[in-house]
């Protein structure tokens, strides 16, 4: 994401860019239409973890904050505003989740 500033001066390379990080990536999730989480969290994952161990070590720790969530309900998969339809046992480089993806569900 690009920034227009009205001042000279600021040119500098982003702190989240993708070369920081290696083997792992900055990952987005959001639970769509949850009024307890208003906005994505951001977690920091290896490219090569696979579907089921992010969402199971990741998203659902992060989730069941919420007194609301059952574990293994959420449904309804999108990443960068495309359906998913993830396989446990893929990598989430595999599936496209790319450094600052955005991973949303529903429950």
């Amino acid at each position: 994401m690009s920034v227009r500033a009205f001042a000279p001066g600021y040119d500098f390379p982003s702190r989240s860019r993708a070369e920081l990080y290696g083997d792992d990536q900055l990952v987005h999730v959001l639970w769509r239409g949850n009024m307890m989480f208003c906005s994505a969290a951001c977690f920091r994952a290896p490219k090569a973890m696979t579907w089921a161990d992010f969402v199971a070590g990741m998203v659902e720790p992060w989730a069941s904050s919420d007194p609301a969530f059952t574990p293994g309900t959420p449904r309804n998969w999108v990443l960068d505003g495309r359906p998913l339809d993830p396989r446990g046992d893929a990598t989430l480089a595999e599936l496209g989740v790319g450094h600052k993806s955005l991973i949303e569900f529903e429950v």
